[in-house]
């Protein structure tokens, strides 16, 4: 929000200078994000009356004016398109300084200028740069342009929390400059303007919840071929707010002041009476900007007989709309529950300043005041007649003022310095928060009521922030804070995730962090057999669902370095993926799992570029080989079964289970999915359960045995289809203790074995612990060994 340092100086002055004001407003909690002066630094430049015009002898575009400068008149030469006589602009004499330049006398195709006649960006007002700036027609000609104008002002930017919206306005702003320097503040004084005609325009409300109250206002016979005063424009300008027409600007100006936005409707446009409702889905609106608008379902809309004329808190309707033609207007002042606006404007793509207002919060107290205040102005700059005020309100829906108890022991607690009863009253009295003292036997307590613009006080300690505020962030205690601290317990079996953490990146990862938000399209390619949850006010389309995977972030982020020429990625992401439970039923909070991941990606070379090995690109052993590098921190046995995922090809992908529960996924991008997401080279994926990794088995310590150890290999034939970990799961299940090593150390496919079969070469380690085995205990072992695997898997020595 941006405001005119001078505006708010009217109401109140403390004696800070600019820069002093703005850094206790930032102290306050008013945080400023900036401040300039309203214009350019600049001299001698007076109110000037352009007295005749002539044509340049030598140009078409130039002209010969006469200006009247006050002490004398002068000859300047001007291209401006707007130059005739009678106006007065803003003259720069001879020897003015403009933006740095200074005013010479020149001579322009031969006719000499004595100055120079000046548009709003020569002084640095604006942009503006289309003509000479028009002042009014009462301006004192010869008078310093910038003490008329009162360019001795600084626009002040402010970026206020959602909580304070009652600074939104210059009159919140005072009351809190008032506060924070014991000042009394001069408010405007607004008496009632009473109605000279009888006229009204009936409204209902048909839901009170979302609107409990709608002040309006009908007014006849005004003259929209009024000139807006200036003083007014440069308020407005000041604000960043453009001047349109005299009934625009000062329901603008009334929200800059009182902050309470308002409306005006061509009253001769309404039809049957003012209907405030929710909208049904398909319902269209055009609104003032000419965009039209198909409404979704429980939109706060303003409707007459003719059907909707207004998105209520966001942007009046375009057949309603006051125009240069209009006479009678009907102006509004209503309050809208801020639960029904908050995110309507985003969820059409508006942006209003009425919406960030009353999705915020307004005084539900001052509507009947704004529209005095509008009425007053109104009827001073375009004349006409009012009638009476109709405040239509429903007060069983109108916020309620709770009751806030404080402490002054609970004060002393949270900010470390006791402030005494007379000043912790002192400041509610000045914040204008009603309460009643009641002291207990060794503390004293308030019941505080807060104002109706302060509707952000709803517990204790909200008002022990605004006593902090007021008492001043600044002087408060700066003391170390002492707690008795315990080690937490950190259990042997836990497995960290920085370990883990540790693990990826020595293994040459680099950890990526990315939004839970994704593209549906690129969702739907990695995880099709799930629904994503569906956002209802994204901020992009391409954020428009929640995760199912991590791997839509992480492919984001791969293909992101891929096309900056980084041809070898490895990330990893921890985070929470979102997953319905029913997809079937009603979405509720309790029917999402949330579950906590870890995932990576990975393609390029096998190492980065050196002189001594070939560059070899990755393969499913290498990214399977970093996730075993991983699971085997745990310590315990993680197996890695044939699996299918529809995003990884058939054939490369593996699922990972522990103790035969499914941890999660490792493969190859299927090369048709690789192929839409436009990536040129082979992707390696991995995605991983954490919470199924986490367990740690603690390790035993055991004594070495002193007795030589006896291996044994066996070559054996199986079918092609038997899997190495199921010889592997039979062996042990049939050995005995002795067994304290098995190995695959050969496959063997080709000359001399059948097609359909293959050869497995195992390496068996047998060792006792208080003796040396004997020739006949081994063969026994190898002859169980033996026998189980024929038996199973139909396996033969090999020859």
């Amino acid at each position: 929000m941006k405001f005119s340092e001078n505006w708010l100086r009217e109401f109140v002055n403390p004696p800070q200078s600019t820069k002093e004001l703005v850094e206790q407003l930032t102290m306050a909690g008013l945080e400023v994000d900036g401040f300039e002066p309203v214009a350019s630094d600049f001299s001698d430049v007076v109110v000037g009356e352009i007295v005749s015009v002539d044509k340049h002898p030598d140009a078409e575009k130039l002209v010969v004016c006469k200006v009247d400068g006050g002490s004398e008149q002068f000859q300047v030469v001007c291209g401006a398109p707007n130059a005739r006589p009678g106006i007065k602009i803003p003259f720069a004499l001879v020897g003015a300084k403009l933006s740095g330049s200074k005013i010479k006398k020149a001579k322009l195709r031969g006719v000499e200028s004595f100055g120079m006649l000046c548009s709003e960006r020569e002084l640095g007002l604006s942009d503006s740069h289309e003509g000479l700036m028009e002042l009014p027609a009462d301006a004192p000609v010869g008078d310093n342009i910038r003490e008329y104008l009162q360019l001795e002002d600084a626009i002040i930017d402010l970026d206020l929390t959602p909580n304070r919206s009652d600074c939104l306005g210059i009159k919140g702003l005072a009351r809190e400059t008032g506060l924070l320097n014991e000042l009394d503040v001069n408010y405007p004084e607004i008496p009632p303007v009473l109605a000279t005609i009888d006229d009204t325009f009936p409204v209902e409300l048909a839901n009170p919840e979302t609107c409990p109250r709608f002040v309006g206002r009908v007014f006849r016979n005004i003259n929209l071929q009024a000139e807006t005063p200036l003083w007014m424009k440069e308020k407005l300008r000041r604000c960043d707010v453009r001047s349109i027409d005299p009934v625009v600007d000062v329901t603008n100006y009334i929200m800059l002041e009182l902050n309470h936005p308002m409306h005006a409707y061509d009253l001769a446009c309404l039809t049957d009476k003012i209907i405030v409702r929710q909208s049904t889905a398909g319902e269209k609106i055009t609104l003032l900007d000419s965009q039209e608008i198909t409404l979704h379902e429980d939109t706060v809309l303003i409707t007459d007989g003719s059907g909707p004329i207004g998105m209520a808190g966001v942007m009046g309707g375009l057949t309603t709309s006051v125009t240069s033609e209009t006479n009678d207007i009907f102006l509004e002042c209503a309050w809208f529950a801020p639960t029904s606006i908050a995110g309507q404007a985003r969820s059409y793509g508006l942006n209003t300043d009425a919406a960030h207002r009353f999705e915020r919060g307004v005084d539900w107290q001052g509507q009947q005041e704004a529209m005095e205040r509008a009425t007053a102005l109104l009827l001073d700059i375009t004349g006409g007649e009012a009638g009476p005020i109709i405040d239509t309100v429903v007060p069983e829906n109108l916020p309620s003022l709770p009751d806030v108890p404080l402490r002054a022991s609970r004060i002393k607690r949270l900010l470390g310095v006791a402030i005494d009863d007379v000043s912790v009253e002192g400041m509610l009295q000045r914040l204008s928060f009603k309460f009643v003292r009641a002291d207990a036997a060794d503390d004293t307590h308030w019941l505080v009521k807060a104002p109706s613009h302060r509707f952000d006080i709803a517990i204790e300690a909200d008002l022990i922030e605004e006593i902090s505020r007021v008492y001043g962030y600044n002087t408060l205690p700066v003391r170390t804070p002492q707690s008795s601290l315990a080690m937490p317990e950190l259990p042997e079996s836990h497995l960290t995730l920085p370990r883990i953490r540790d693990q990826l990146v020595a293994r040459g990862y680099q950890e990526s962090i990315s939004y839970s938000f994704v593209d549906p399209a690129v969702e739907a390619l990695l995880d099709p057999e799930q629904r994503p949850i569906e956002l209802a006010n994204p901020l992009s389309g391409d954020m428009s669902v929640m995760r199912t995977t991590l791997w839509t972030g992480l492919i984001k982020s791969l293909i992101y370095n891929l096309n900056r020429q980084q041809n070898r990625v490895r990330l990893f992401e921890v985070g929470l993926r979102f997953r319905q439970k029913n997809p079937d039923n009603v979405l509720t909070f309790d029917g999402i799992s949330q579950d906590k991941t870890i995932a990576g990606v990975a393609c390029g070379p096998r190492a980065a570029e050196n002189w001594a090995t070939d560059a070899q690109a990755i393969d499913f052993y290498d990214i399977k080989g970093d996730l075993e590098s991983v699971l085997g921190l745990s310590g315990d046995v993680f197996e890695f079964r044939a699996g299918a995922h529809p995003a990884l090809q058939s054939g490369q992908v593996a699922d990972v289970y522990r103790d035969d529960e499914l941890v999660g996924h490792v493969g190859l991008l299927d090369p048709r999915v690789q192929k839409k997401l436009d990536i040129r080279v082979p992707i390696y994926l991995f995605e991983l359960k954490i919470d199924c990794i986490i367990t740690k088995m603690v390790p035993e310590a055991a004594p070495l045995s002193r007795f030589p150890e006896v291996r044994r290999d066996l070559a054996i034939i199986v079918d092609r289809a038997v899997e190495a970990i199921n010889v592997r799961k039979c062996v042990n299940s049939v050995a005995d203790s002795s067994l304290t090593n098995l190995k695959l150390f050969d496959v063997y496919q080709g000359k001399g074995i059948d097609p359909n079969r293959k050869s497995l070469a195992l390496g068996l380690t047998f060792r006792h612990t208080s003796r040396t085995l004997t020739d006949e205990e081994i063969n026994h072992s190898i002859s169980k060994i033996v026998a189980s695997l024929e038996a199973d898997f139909g396996a033969t020595l090999r020859n």
